[in-house]
């Protein structure tokens, strides 16, 4: 049997096809017994309105907006930064009566095919790497596209802090009367493999935001040697044997590339019996809630506001981005 189309009402209630699809496109244009009997006749021919993706390739509009997440799924609920960020984005879908298409990526082989076909109407990248074949798709889509953190394209718009200049600003407070410097870091490359390096070279690093990072840090220390760790995930009890090794090494400071990393550091240097900032002086980056509570000396950022602000562009807002703000914060957990 045929499923009913919107003809076949349109015939039983002695209407148009016209005046059907304002039933249920733009019912405040049809008279409220018309609207009434169209729905009626509707419900008693199992016919339940247009097909949205017909309706969608007719108005070359999806009404969603795709986020490409350089992680797993679960990342999205898991990692707090995200989560602001995410947050950021859904507020202005909301605002804008947009749906919230989030679609993980992880340098298989099918990501770029999962990008391609999203049904959406712009574009949001976060955490990804300067060579990642994904970028060359979204922005040949025709279609807006926001990147948060990096990489510059062509085609697309940056909405980020000033990595390089804020790490510099945090190291000097970080650092302030360390002999031992080091740095836990993000993951360096998509292989994820956490390790000590001793001044690890910036181009080796395929991340832009963590690049950034480690070139302020470099900016502040000149040519001194500082060790750095590289975690495997922004995961506070995952790092957690990273951050053992590193102060097996006895460092006097440590600057994590996030609150949930500087959380792992105050973890084991509590476990260890070692004052905070008296023996180590730790510091992060974001200031969530859970950082203040801390007492964690931090970078400021706004990951909501950078997610509203890339919500905007990937519906299609052309007007100026601002400069996301920063702040160095300063309070116990250095020296």
């Amino acid at each position: 049997m045929s499923r009913p189309t919107m003809a076949d009402v349109a015939r039983r209630c002695g209407v148009s096809a016209m005046t059907v699809s304002y039933c249920y496109n733009q019912p405040d244009r049809v008279a409220p017994e018309t609207r009434r009997r169209v729905r009626e006749v509707a419900a008693e021919l199992g016919y339940r309105g247009p097909d949205p993706t017909a309706r969608s390739l007719r108005r070359r509009h999806n009404g969603a907006i795709g986020v490409v997440l350089g992680e797993h799924l679960a990342y999205a609920f898991e990692d707090p930064p995200a989560r602001r960020f995410l947050a950021g984005v859904a507020q202005v879908c909301r605002e804008r009566g947009s749906g919230l298409n989030l679609i993980p990526t992880t340098g298989a082989d099918d990501d770029v095919e999962r990008v391609r076909s999203a049904s959406v109407d712009g574009y949001i990248v976060w955490t990804t790497v300067d060579t990642d074949p994904v970028l060359d798709v979204v922005r040949g889509l025709g279609k807006p596209v926001a990147i948060q953190g990096g990489p510059a394209v062509d085609g697309a718009r940056v909405v980020s802090i000033d990595n390089r200049a804020s790490a510099r600003e945090l190291a000097a407070r970080t650092f302030a009367g360390s002999a031992r410097p080091a740095v836990l870091s993000f993951p360096f490359d998509r292989d994820r493999r956490p390790r000590l390096e001793t001044r690890p070279a910036p181009e080796e690093v395929a991340f832009p935001v963590t690049r950034a990072r480690l070139l302020g840090i470099y900016d502040h220390l000149g040519p001194s040697e500082v060790l750095v760790a590289v975690a495997a995930r922004n995961d506070r009890s995952e790092a957690a044997e990273i951050v053992d090794a590193l102060l097996d090494t006895g460092p006097d400071a440590v600057m994590a590339m996030s609150d949930q990393l500087a959380f792992a550091v105050l973890d084991a240097a509590r476990r260890r019996g070692l004052r905070v900032p008296e023996d180590v002086a730790v510091s992060g980056w974001d200031d969530g809630p859970a950082a203040e509570r801390a007492g964690l000396t931090t970078v400021a950022q706004s990951l909501f506001d950078q997610g509203r602000d890339c919500a905007l562009i990937a519906l299609g807002d052309r007007g100026p981005v601002r400069v996301a703000e920063w702040k160095a914060t300063v309070r116990a957990t250095t020296r």
